[in-house]
Protein backbone atom coordinates (compact mmCIF):
# COMPACT_ATOMS: atom_id res chain seq x y z
CA UNK A 1 0.00 0.00 0.00
CA UNK A 2 1.37 3.45 -0.99
CA UNK A 3 1.30 5.74 2.06
CA UNK A 4 2.59 8.88 0.23
CA UNK A 5 0.49 11.87 -0.76
CA UNK A 6 2.02 13.36 -4.00
CA UNK A 7 0.29 16.70 -3.78
CA UNK A 8 1.94 17.78 -0.54
CA UNK A 9 5.17 15.81 -0.61
CA UNK A 10 4.45 14.57 2.96
CA UNK A 11 5.34 10.94 3.60
CA UNK A 12 3.33 8.78 5.96
CA UNK A 13 5.49 5.95 7.13
CA UNK A 14 8.10 6.90 4.47
CA UNK A 15 11.59 8.43 4.49
CA UNK A 16 11.49 12.00 5.98
CA UNK A 17 14.91 12.85 4.50
CA UNK A 18 13.75 12.10 0.94
CA UNK A 19 10.69 14.26 1.47
CA UNK A 20 12.87 17.16 2.61
CA UNK A 21 15.05 16.90 -0.51
CA UNK A 22 11.91 16.91 -2.67
CA UNK A 23 10.65 20.09 -1.02
CA UNK A 24 14.04 21.82 -1.43
CA UNK A 25 14.19 20.83 -5.11
CA UNK A 26 10.74 22.25 -5.76
CA UNK A 27 11.63 25.47 -3.94
CA UNK A 28 14.81 25.86 -6.03
CA UNK A 29 12.78 25.35 -9.21
CA UNK A 30 10.26 27.99 -8.12
CA UNK A 31 13.07 30.42 -7.27
CA UNK A 32 14.60 29.88 -10.72
CA UNK A 33 11.26 30.60 -12.40
CA UNK A 34 10.78 33.75 -10.33
CA UNK A 35 14.31 34.92 -11.19
CA UNK A 36 13.62 34.34 -14.90
CA UNK A 37 10.39 36.34 -14.70
CA UNK A 38 12.19 39.18 -12.93
CA UNK A 39 14.81 39.17 -15.66
CA UNK A 40 12.10 39.45 -18.32
CA UNK A 41 10.42 42.28 -16.40
CA UNK A 42 13.74 44.15 -16.07
CA UNK A 43 14.38 43.76 -19.80
CA UNK A 44 10.94 45.12 -20.70
CA UNK A 45 11.41 48.00 -18.26
CA UNK A 46 14.78 48.85 -19.80
CA UNK A 47 13.21 48.94 -23.28
CA UNK A 48 10.39 51.18 -22.08
CA UNK A 49 12.88 53.53 -20.41
CA UNK A 50 14.83 53.74 -23.68
CA UNK A 51 11.68 54.58 -25.65
CA UNK A 52 10.69 57.19 -23.04
CA UNK A 53 14.11 58.85 -23.23
CA UNK A 54 13.91 58.98 -27.02
CA UNK A 55 10.41 60.49 -26.86
CA UNK A 56 11.60 63.13 -24.40
CA UNK A 57 14.26 64.49 -26.75
CA UNK A 58 13.39 67.94 -28.12
CA UNK A 59 12.04 67.82 -31.66
CA UNK A 60 10.54 70.30 -34.11
CA UNK A 61 6.93 69.93 -35.15
CA UNK A 62 6.62 66.68 -33.23
CA UNK A 63 9.00 64.88 -35.60
CA UNK A 64 12.00 63.17 -34.04
CA UNK A 65 15.38 63.84 -35.57
CA UNK A 66 17.15 61.01 -37.29
CA UNK A 67 20.34 59.23 -36.21
CA UNK A 68 21.10 57.70 -39.61
CA UNK A 69 24.63 57.74 -40.97
CA UNK A 70 23.52 60.14 -43.72
CA UNK A 71 22.25 62.72 -41.24
CA UNK A 72 25.23 62.29 -38.89
CA UNK A 73 27.66 62.77 -41.76
CA UNK A 74 25.84 65.89 -42.93
CA UNK A 75 25.50 67.43 -39.45
CA UNK A 76 28.87 66.53 -37.90
CA UNK A 77 30.94 66.56 -41.08
CA UNK A 78 29.53 69.38 -43.20
CA UNK A 79 27.54 71.68 -40.91
CA UNK A 80 29.96 71.60 -37.99
CA UNK A 81 33.33 71.28 -39.76
CA UNK A 82 32.65 72.03 -43.43
CA UNK A 83 34.00 68.72 -44.76
CA UNK A 84 32.43 68.28 -48.16
CA UNK A 85 33.71 64.69 -48.38
CA UNK A 86 30.88 63.77 -45.98
CA UNK A 87 28.33 64.62 -48.68
CA UNK A 88 29.21 62.00 -51.30
CA UNK A 89 26.18 59.86 -50.35
CA UNK A 90 23.63 62.67 -50.54
CA UNK A 91 21.32 62.63 -53.53
CA UNK A 92 21.16 65.92 -55.39
CA UNK A 93 24.40 67.22 -53.85
CA UNK A 94 25.42 69.74 -56.44
CA UNK A 95 27.17 72.93 -55.35
CA UNK A 96 26.73 74.36 -58.84
CA UNK A 97 22.99 74.51 -58.16
CA UNK A 98 23.55 76.78 -55.19
CA UNK A 99 24.21 74.37 -52.34
CA UNK A 100 23.88 70.84 -51.11
CA UNK A 101 20.49 69.19 -50.81
CA UNK A 102 20.02 68.38 -47.14
CA UNK A 103 18.98 64.87 -46.05
CA UNK A 104 15.30 64.01 -46.40
CA UNK A 105 14.89 63.65 -42.63
CA UNK A 106 15.92 67.25 -41.94
CA UNK A 107 13.91 68.52 -44.92
CA UNK A 108 10.84 66.74 -43.51
CA UNK A 109 11.34 68.54 -40.18
CA UNK A 110 11.45 71.91 -41.99
CA UNK A 111 8.30 71.05 -43.97
CA UNK A 112 6.48 69.97 -40.81
CA UNK A 113 7.39 73.18 -39.01
CA UNK A 114 6.34 75.28 -42.01
CA UNK A 115 2.91 73.64 -42.05
CA UNK A 116 2.48 74.50 -38.36
CA UNK A 117 3.49 78.18 -38.45
CA UNK A 118 2.65 79.32 -42.01
CA UNK A 119 -1.10 80.13 -41.95
CA UNK A 120 -1.88 79.89 -45.67
CA UNK A 121 0.28 76.80 -46.22
CA UNK A 122 -1.66 75.05 -43.45
CA UNK A 123 -4.96 75.42 -45.34
CA UNK A 124 -3.89 75.53 -49.03
CA UNK A 125 -3.12 72.73 -51.48
CA UNK A 126 0.62 71.93 -51.53
CA UNK A 127 2.23 69.85 -54.30
CA UNK A 128 5.83 68.66 -54.67
CA UNK A 129 7.17 68.99 -58.20
CA UNK A 130 10.23 67.76 -60.05
CA UNK A 131 10.44 70.78 -62.32
CA UNK A 132 10.26 74.52 -61.81
CA UNK A 133 7.80 74.88 -64.73
CA UNK A 134 4.84 73.20 -63.03
CA UNK A 135 1.53 73.27 -64.90
CA UNK A 136 -1.96 72.16 -63.89
CA UNK A 137 -5.08 71.92 -66.03
CA UNK A 138 -8.33 73.05 -64.42
CA UNK A 139 -11.75 72.38 -65.94
CA UNK A 140 -13.67 75.63 -66.35
CA UNK A 141 -16.92 73.94 -67.39
CA UNK A 142 -18.49 70.54 -66.85
CA UNK A 143 -18.50 67.93 -69.60
CA UNK A 144 -21.85 67.88 -71.43
CA UNK A 145 -24.13 64.97 -70.56
CA UNK A 146 -27.67 63.76 -71.27
CA UNK A 147 -30.23 60.99 -70.88
CA UNK A 148 -30.94 58.23 -73.41
CA UNK A 149 -32.86 54.95 -73.44
CA UNK A 150 -31.13 51.61 -73.08
CA UNK A 151 -30.91 50.87 -76.82
CA UNK A 152 -30.69 54.44 -78.13
CA UNK A 153 -27.47 55.71 -79.72
CA UNK A 154 -25.22 57.89 -77.63
CA UNK A 155 -24.69 61.26 -79.27
CA UNK A 156 -21.27 62.87 -79.06
CA UNK A 157 -20.91 65.37 -76.23
CA UNK A 158 -19.14 68.68 -76.47
CA UNK A 159 -15.53 68.81 -75.32
CA UNK A 160 -14.82 70.22 -71.86
CA UNK A 161 -12.99 73.53 -71.50
CA UNK A 162 -9.74 73.74 -69.56
CA UNK A 163 -7.54 76.52 -68.28
CA UNK A 164 -3.85 76.12 -67.53
CA UNK A 165 -2.57 77.18 -64.11
CA UNK A 166 1.16 77.97 -63.97
CA UNK A 167 2.11 79.21 -60.47
CA UNK A 168 4.81 81.91 -60.61
CA UNK A 169 7.92 80.71 -58.76
CA UNK A 170 10.85 82.26 -56.99
CA UNK A 171 13.79 81.18 -54.86
CA UNK A 172 13.04 81.73 -51.19
CA UNK A 173 16.17 82.02 -49.07
CA UNK A 174 17.20 82.27 -45.44
CA UNK A 175 20.66 82.99 -44.05
CA UNK A 176 20.93 82.06 -40.35
CA UNK A 177 24.34 82.38 -38.66
CA UNK A 178 26.14 80.74 -35.75
CA UNK A 179 29.58 81.23 -34.24
CA UNK A 180 32.20 78.53 -34.69
CA UNK A 181 32.29 78.11 -30.90
CA UNK A 182 28.60 77.18 -30.96
CA UNK A 183 29.23 74.65 -33.73
CA UNK A 184 32.18 73.11 -31.87
CA UNK A 185 30.04 72.60 -28.78
CA UNK A 186 28.89 68.97 -28.91
CA UNK A 187 25.91 69.86 -26.71
CA UNK A 188 24.62 72.34 -29.31
CA UNK A 189 21.81 70.70 -31.30
CA UNK A 190 22.69 72.19 -34.66
CA UNK A 191 20.21 70.03 -36.56
CA UNK A 192 17.21 71.30 -34.59
CA UNK A 193 18.52 74.89 -34.50
CA UNK A 194 19.09 75.06 -38.25
CA UNK A 195 15.72 73.52 -39.14
CA UNK A 196 13.96 75.92 -36.77
CA UNK A 197 15.74 79.01 -38.09
CA UNK A 198 15.10 78.10 -41.73
CA UNK A 199 11.43 77.30 -41.09
CA UNK A 200 10.81 80.59 -39.24
CA UNK A 201 12.37 82.71 -41.98
CA UNK A 202 10.63 80.77 -44.75
CA UNK A 203 7.25 81.03 -42.99
CA UNK A 204 7.57 84.81 -42.57
CA UNK A 205 8.50 85.41 -46.21
CA UNK A 206 6.09 82.96 -47.83
CA UNK A 207 3.22 84.12 -45.61
CA UNK A 208 3.48 87.54 -47.23
CA UNK A 209 3.85 86.14 -50.75
CA UNK A 210 0.85 83.79 -50.54
CA UNK A 211 -1.40 86.70 -49.51
CA UNK A 212 -0.19 89.63 -51.63
CA UNK A 213 2.78 88.41 -53.67
CA UNK A 214 3.28 90.14 -57.00
CA UNK A 215 3.99 87.03 -59.07
CA UNK A 216 7.36 88.44 -60.19
CA UNK A 217 10.13 86.12 -58.92
CA UNK A 218 7.74 85.09 -56.15
CA UNK A 219 4.30 83.46 -55.78
CA UNK A 220 1.20 85.40 -56.79
CA UNK A 221 -0.93 86.06 -53.69
CA UNK A 222 -4.66 85.51 -53.76
CA UNK A 223 -5.25 89.23 -53.08
CA UNK A 224 -3.29 90.04 -56.24
CA UNK A 225 -5.86 88.31 -58.45
CA UNK A 226 -8.43 90.48 -60.26
CA UNK A 227 -11.75 90.89 -58.43
CA UNK A 228 -15.33 91.72 -59.40
CA UNK A 229 -18.91 91.56 -58.14
CA UNK A 230 -20.30 89.16 -60.76
CA UNK A 231 -21.43 85.75 -59.54
CA UNK A 232 -19.92 82.36 -60.35
CA UNK A 233 -20.39 81.33 -63.95
CA UNK A 234 -20.56 84.94 -65.09
CA UNK A 235 -17.13 86.22 -64.10
CA UNK A 236 -14.09 85.51 -66.22
CA UNK A 237 -11.99 82.57 -65.06
CA UNK A 238 -9.36 83.71 -62.55
CA UNK A 239 -11.41 86.70 -61.32
CA UNK A 240 -12.50 86.49 -57.70
CA UNK A 241 -15.84 87.72 -56.37
CA UNK A 242 -16.11 90.24 -53.56
CA UNK A 243 -19.00 91.36 -51.35
CA UNK A 244 -19.20 95.02 -50.30
CA UNK A 245 -19.23 95.79 -46.57
CA UNK A 246 -21.94 98.46 -46.98
CA UNK A 247 -19.80 101.26 -45.52
CA UNK A 248 -16.81 103.15 -46.89
CA UNK A 249 -15.13 103.10 -43.47
CA UNK A 250 -15.81 99.58 -42.23
CA UNK A 251 -18.87 97.51 -41.39
CA UNK A 252 -22.41 98.83 -41.75
CA UNK A 253 -25.19 98.59 -39.16
CA UNK A 254 -25.88 94.93 -40.00
CA UNK A 255 -22.44 93.27 -40.22
CA UNK A 256 -23.86 89.80 -39.64
CA UNK A 257 -25.91 90.08 -42.82
CA UNK A 258 -22.85 90.95 -44.92
CA UNK A 259 -20.85 88.08 -43.46
CA UNK A 260 -23.71 85.67 -44.11
CA UNK A 261 -23.87 86.94 -47.70
CA UNK A 262 -20.13 86.31 -47.95
CA UNK A 263 -20.52 82.74 -46.69
CA UNK A 264 -23.36 81.85 -49.02
CA UNK A 265 -21.74 83.40 -52.06
CA UNK A 266 -19.57 80.27 -51.88
CA UNK A 267 -21.02 77.09 -53.38
CA UNK A 268 -22.00 74.41 -50.89
CA UNK A 269 -19.33 72.05 -52.26
CA UNK A 270 -16.66 74.59 -51.29
CA UNK A 271 -18.17 75.50 -47.91
CA UNK A 272 -17.21 72.06 -46.59
CA UNK A 273 -13.75 72.82 -45.23
CA UNK A 274 -13.96 76.59 -45.69
CA UNK A 275 -12.49 79.10 -43.22
CA UNK A 276 -12.18 82.84 -42.63
CA UNK A 277 -8.77 84.48 -43.06
CA UNK A 278 -7.96 87.88 -41.49
CA UNK A 279 -5.26 89.57 -39.44
CA UNK A 280 -5.38 90.12 -35.69
CA UNK A 281 -6.46 93.79 -35.96
CA UNK A 282 -9.48 92.82 -38.07
CA UNK A 283 -10.23 89.92 -35.76
CA UNK A 284 -10.27 92.32 -32.80
CA UNK A 285 -13.02 94.31 -34.53
CA UNK A 286 -14.92 91.20 -35.61
CA UNK A 287 -14.96 89.86 -32.05
CA UNK A 288 -16.92 92.96 -31.01
CA UNK A 289 -19.64 92.51 -33.64
CA UNK A 290 -23.12 91.52 -32.44
CA UNK A 291 -26.37 90.55 -34.01
CA UNK A 292 -29.54 92.66 -33.55
CA UNK A 293 -30.46 90.66 -30.43
CA UNK A 294 -27.04 91.24 -28.82
CA UNK A 295 -25.37 87.86 -29.51
CA UNK A 296 -21.68 87.87 -30.49
CA UNK A 297 -20.85 86.61 -33.98
CA UNK A 298 -17.49 85.27 -32.83
CA UNK A 299 -17.31 82.10 -30.74
CA UNK A 300 -14.19 80.89 -28.93
CA UNK A 301 -13.02 77.31 -29.31
CA UNK A 302 -14.56 75.26 -26.52
CA UNK A 303 -11.80 72.60 -26.49
CA UNK A 304 -8.04 73.09 -26.31
CA UNK A 305 -6.67 73.03 -29.86
CA UNK A 306 -10.05 73.71 -31.45
CA UNK A 307 -10.05 76.87 -33.64
CA UNK A 308 -12.14 79.93 -32.86
CA UNK A 309 -15.20 80.23 -35.07
CA UNK A 310 -17.10 82.99 -36.80
CA UNK A 311 -20.68 82.08 -37.73
CA UNK A 312 -19.72 78.43 -37.41
CA UNK A 313 -16.53 78.52 -39.52
CA UNK A 314 -12.93 78.47 -38.25
CA UNK A 315 -10.88 81.67 -38.24
CA UNK A 316 -7.25 81.66 -39.44
CA UNK A 317 -5.06 84.61 -38.48
CA UNK A 318 -2.74 85.78 -41.26
CA UNK A 319 -0.94 88.98 -40.31
CA UNK A 320 -0.26 89.86 -43.95
CA UNK A 321 -3.96 90.46 -44.60
CA UNK A 322 -4.76 94.22 -44.81
CA UNK A 323 -6.38 96.17 -41.98
CA UNK A 324 -9.93 97.52 -42.24
CA UNK A 325 -9.64 100.57 -44.53
CA UNK A 326 -11.42 102.03 -47.55
CA UNK A 327 -10.98 99.93 -50.66
CA UNK A 328 -9.22 97.07 -48.86
CA UNK A 329 -10.27 93.42 -48.59
CA UNK A 330 -9.52 92.59 -44.94
CA UNK A 331 -11.53 89.35 -44.80
CA UNK A 332 -11.32 86.31 -47.07
CA UNK A 333 -13.60 83.31 -46.83
CA UNK A 334 -13.20 80.12 -48.78
CA UNK A 335 -11.92 76.62 -49.18
CA UNK A 336 -8.23 77.33 -49.73
CA UNK A 337 -7.42 73.68 -50.42
CA UNK A 338 -9.60 74.03 -53.51
CA UNK A 339 -8.77 77.64 -54.21
CA UNK A 340 -5.01 78.19 -53.77
CA UNK A 341 -2.11 76.10 -55.07
CA UNK A 342 1.43 76.05 -53.62
CA UNK A 343 4.07 74.31 -55.75
CA UNK A 344 7.47 73.35 -54.30
CA UNK A 345 10.36 72.33 -56.51
CA UNK A 346 12.95 70.02 -54.97
CA UNK A 347 14.37 69.92 -51.47
CA UNK A 348 15.90 72.67 -49.37
CA UNK A 349 19.53 73.35 -50.27
CA UNK A 350 22.12 74.65 -47.81
CA UNK A 351 25.45 76.31 -48.58
CA UNK A 352 27.89 76.68 -45.66
CA UNK A 353 29.61 80.08 -45.72
CA UNK A 354 32.34 80.67 -43.10
CA UNK A 355 34.06 83.50 -45.02
CA UNK A 356 31.61 86.37 -45.60
CA UNK A 357 31.03 87.42 -42.00
CA UNK A 358 33.91 86.09 -39.91
CA UNK A 359 33.91 84.80 -37.16
CA UNK A 360 30.31 83.71 -37.86
CA UNK A 361 29.35 80.81 -40.09
CA UNK A 362 26.30 81.44 -42.27
CA UNK A 363 24.05 78.72 -43.65
CA UNK A 364 22.52 80.01 -46.87
CA UNK A 365 19.34 77.95 -47.41
CA UNK A 366 17.20 78.15 -50.55
CA UNK A 367 13.98 76.55 -51.73
CA UNK A 368 12.01 77.17 -54.93
CA UNK A 369 8.34 77.88 -54.21
CA UNK A 370 5.43 79.03 -56.36
CA UNK A 371 1.82 79.88 -55.71
CA UNK A 372 -1.33 81.02 -57.49
CA UNK A 373 -5.11 81.02 -57.21
CA UNK A 374 -6.29 77.63 -58.44
CA UNK A 375 -10.08 78.02 -58.46
CA UNK A 376 -11.35 81.60 -58.22
CA UNK A 377 -14.81 80.30 -57.28
CA UNK A 378 -13.47 78.75 -54.07
CA UNK A 379 -12.38 82.01 -52.33
CA UNK A 380 -14.55 85.08 -51.70
CA UNK A 381 -13.54 88.49 -50.34
CA UNK A 382 -15.21 91.15 -48.19
CA UNK A 383 -14.31 94.60 -49.50
CA UNK A 384 -14.69 97.82 -47.52
CA UNK A 385 -16.88 99.98 -49.70
CA UNK A 386 -20.28 101.69 -49.54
Amino acid sequence: MDNTTPTTGTVIGGDPLAASFDIVARQDEADAQIAALRGDVDEVKARLDKVARAAARPAIGGAATSDTAEVKGFVDGYLRRGRETELKSLSGANPADGGYAIPRQIDAIIASELADISPIRAIAQVVQTGTSGYRKLVATGGTASGWVSEAAPRPETSAPHFAEIAPPCGDLYANPAASQAMLDDVGFDIETWLANEIALEFARAEGTAFVRGTGTNQPEGFLSAPIGTAEDGVRAFGTMQYIGSGSALGFDSAPDSKLIDLIHSLKSSHRQGASFVMNSATLAEVRKLKTADGAFLWQPGMVDGQPDRLLGYPVVEAEDMPDIAAGECPIAFGNFRHGYLIAEHGATRVLRDPFTNKPFVHFYATRRIGGKVLDSNAIKLLKIEA
